[in-house]
């Protein structure tokens, strides 16, 4: 009976599910690592401007958010920050729960509102997880 697979094949297969492994699994353990000691803000733009960066810890804190495209309401806490309410009519924003890892966002269209965690130097985290 022939074989399926030669000792080869075998070999080059092992190799390739190693390889892929490698450029899955470290991206997703390295994601939102800050250096240590290094603090994190959320950058909040409305309509592709700035609107504010408020640095994100452990106290409890709600930041209303109103302008001529909306009302937004975010509520800080345990080093992240959450949408808990919103005036958009599908309310999609609420649904990203809270993030606390540079580069998450969370983003409501209508109201061209963007949140975005970032490290204390303002950047967005730079280098992705399998360049860094």
């Amino acid at each position: 009976m022939l074989k399926l697979f030669k000792k080869a094949d075998l070999i080059l297969l092992a190799s390739l599910l190693l390889i892929a492994s490698f450029f899955i699994v470290f991206p997703i353990l390295l994601k939102g690592k800050s250096p240590e000691g290094q603090e994190l803000f959320a950058r909040i733009t409305v309509d592709g401007k700035l609107y504010k960066t408020v640095a994100l810890s452990a106290a409890e804190q709600e930041l209303e958010i109103r302008t001529k495209y909306g009302y937004n309401l975010l509520k800080l806490h345990d080093g992240g920050i959450q949408m808990i309410k919103a005036d958009c009519p599908d309310r999609l924003c609420l649904t990203f729960g809270a993030i606390t890892s540079i580069g998450q966002t969370i983003v409501c269209l209508p109201n061209r509102l963007m949140v975005e965690v970032v490290s204390g130097t303002g950047g967005g985290g730079g280098l992705d997880g399998v360049a860094s």
